[in-house]
């Protein structure tokens, strides 16, 4: 089954784009990429899973130098 390249959808604006040389994917256009980069900047997106505090980071950070 042959997929139809203008399937894929910008994720900020919801445009179709055509993905094979899109050189702003998965962003229709430059300015979508930079209104996602802000938002990642002012922290509108999170990763789930638990906070770690400096100490914990530092303690993991030798494990994995040790190893």
């Amino acid at each position: 089954m042959v997929q139809n390249k203008f399937k894929k959808k910008c994720p900020i604006c919801g445009a179709k784009i055509n993905w094979e040389g899109n050189k702003w994917r998965p962003f229709c256009t430059e300015r979508c990429k930079l209104i996602d980069l802000g938002d990642w900047a002012q922290g509108k997106y999170s990763i789930e899973g638990e906070e770690k505090g400096s100490e914990e980071e530092d303690k993991d950070q030798k494990k994995r130098e040790e190893e």
